[in-house]
């Protein structure tokens, strides 16, 4: 992690908000099962309030309650700081609901049992809180009001919530984040990052919508055109164009990078280990298309600035129709608001094939699963807005659909904590995937069907 970018990081913060660097300031939300991590990539003991151990525990679950017991003890906090979006979405879902037994805890000074939390681990995390009864009661009396906008009322001196990833499949947390629990905080998501490779620093931490300063010293990146030309050629850094979107095709040395087999495409999250090299080869960069698109929003200097646009990994396709994980989002979204009284907490898609057998004698489709607040059952015609909204939105679809060459959508309600026990299979934290592609994640989340 280049020094360069956690200085920059460090320098833009205290500028935006000049108490964020405040010792034992910064609660930190973030599972890392392979060891301790800060997500801003620069490991100062004294910014944090919440002991590394806690984010190494077995269990995302623990380690997130854990994490957040202690960020809850401390009342003069000034940053709130989670890897994803999604674990600061999973802590304070955990909050609504075990808010009782988290104010208990912190009365006695205690750390509950709970499963994936270790009893020798547990004992030592316990040794470092001392009984506070009097946070204990203000915790209690925040929570008893509601959780509108609870992030600000149990931490009053908070300035920012900074997290990994703001943007992609995290940006639906990110929202209704700030619509709720953080409502009136601001996000900011300070790095850009794919292949386990820093690649860009965001130094506008109060403007909404992540934009990434691409600092040419850290990885060597190479960028073809959308949409593709016939005989596509890259393009190196200083050829870029305003307003035009790119494909992300970075270089890096064997244990920079992830590729998501059996596809070629990579997505930010912690480096693994590349394939082995026999012993006699000595390392060499490999070449991979981090399947992801940007675009260029203007320049810093002589730099590009560039934002998110989309996964290309995450796009749906059973007839090579490709509907893109965003405007998929979109089309759910607005299929949603004709549902009174419903809002979207998460969502996950299945293209047929992975059902095999189990399928039926149909048409190839796609299923999704929904959570929801505010329903807790689907009509038929509510579920058929899903496939209506589609075929309005995609004419490509719509024209599949009438043919019969693709099969009507098939909805499914998933209960409560869905979507978090399937974080938890995932098994490392890497933002959220809009589609399954492993047989044991979709047996998971098809047993938490309710409707």
């Amino acid at each position: 992690f280049p020094t360069q970018g956690s200085l920059l990081y460090l320098d833009t913060l205290r500028t935006a908000f000049p108490q964020a660097l405040a010792p034992q300031g910064t609660a930190l939300l973030s599972w890392a099962p392979s060891g301790p991590r800060a997500p801003a990539g620069w490991p100062l003991p004294t910014l944090y309030c919440t002991p590394s151990e806690a984010g190494a525990l077995p269990s995302r679950a623990a380690a997130l309650r854990v994490q957040l017991l202690f960020a809850l003890r401390t009342r003069a906090l000034h940053v709130l700081e989670a890897g994803l979006a999604t674990e600061l979405h999973d802590a304070l879902a955990a909050l609504r609901a075990g808010w009782p037994g988290l104010a208990e805890d912190l009365a006695l000074g205690r750390v509950s049992p709970q499963p994936g939390l270790p009893e020798d681990a547990r004992g030592q995390l316990q040794a470092l809180l001392a009984p506070d009864t009097t946070r204990a009661a203000e915790v209690r009396a925040e929570c008893a009001q509601g959780f509108e906008g609870i992030v600000q009322r149990l931490w009053p001196q908070l300035e920012v919530v900074v997290v990994g990833t703001a943007h992609g499949a995290e940006q639906l947390y990110c929202d209704a984040l700030c619509q709720a629990d953080c409502k009136g905080l601001p996000f900011y998501c300070p790095f850009y990052r794919a292949a386990g490779a820093l690649l860009g620093v965001n130094l506008w931490p109060k403007e909404p919508v992540p934009r990434f300063l691409l600092c040419p010293d850290w990885a060597f990146c190479e960028f073809l055109p959308c949409p593709a030309e016939e005989e596509p050629q890259t393009v190196l850094l200083g050829e870029l164009w305003e307003g035009r979107e790119y494909r992300l095709v970075l270089t890096a040395w064997p244990g920079e990078y992830r590729c998501l087999l059996p596809a070629v495409v990579v997505w930010g999250g912690l480096p693994t280990p590349a394939p082995q090299q026999p012993p006699s080869c000595s390392p060499c960069p490999r070449r991979c298309c981090a399947g992801e698109v940007l675009r260029v929003a203007g320049f810093h200097k002589q730099c590009p600035v560039v934002e998110l646009v989309r996964r290309e990994s995450q796009a749906l396709s059973v007839r090579g129709e490709s509907i893109p994980e965003e405007r998929f989002c979109r089309s759910l979204c607005r299929a949603v608001g004709m549902w009174p009284g419903a809002r979207l907490v998460d969502y996950v898609c299945v293209e047929s094939a992975l059902l095999g057998a189990s399928s039926g004698a149909c048409a190839p489709h796609y299923e999704v699963f929904v959570e929801l607040r505010g329903l807790r059952d689907l009509s038929e015609g509510q579920r058929y807005k899903l496939d209506q909204c589609l075929q309005e939105d995609f004419p490509i679809y719509k024209s599949f659909r009438f043919k019969g060459s693709i099969g009507p959508l098939r909805l499914h309600l998933v209960g409560a904590g869905a979507f978090a026990r399937l974080r938890e299979a995932l098994g490392s934290p890497l933002p959220m995937p809009r589609v399954l592609r492993e047989e044991r994640l979709l047996q998971l989340i098809q047993s938490t069907v309710i409707s």
